[in-house]
C-alpha cells in the first residue's frame, strides 16, 4: 500500500498509507462513541496542505487504499 484517498465531502484528500489502521481506528471510536473528533490529512498534490477533516456519527468518508505497481488486487489474485 503506497498511499490512502480520502473522500470527503465531494471532495478527494491524502494520507500517508502508514496512518491507515490509525484512521480507520480513530473514525471508528468517533462514529462509537457519538462524539465528533478530528484525523489529520492532506489536500492537494504537488506540495500539499495539511487539513483536518471532522469525523464522527453521520458523516460520510471513506478510505481508498492505492496499491503499488508490484502488488496484486486480492480479487485478481
Amino acid at each position: 500500500m503506497k498511499r490512502v484517498n480520502v473522500l470527503y465531502g465531494g471532495a478527494q484528500y491524502a494520507a500517508r498509507a502508514e496512518d491507515y489502521e490509525q484512521l480507520k481506528s480513530r473514525i471508528a471510536e468517533a462514529v462509537e462513541s457519538g462524539k465528533p473528533g478530528w484525523i489529520r490529512v492532506n489536500r492537494g498534490e504537488g506540495r500539499p496542505t495539511p487539513a483536518e477533516l471532522l469525523v464522527g456519527p453521520g458523516i460520510p468518508i471513506a478510505l481508498v487504499t492505492l496499491p503499488t505497481d508490484d502488488e496484486v488486487p486480492a480479487e485478481e489474485e
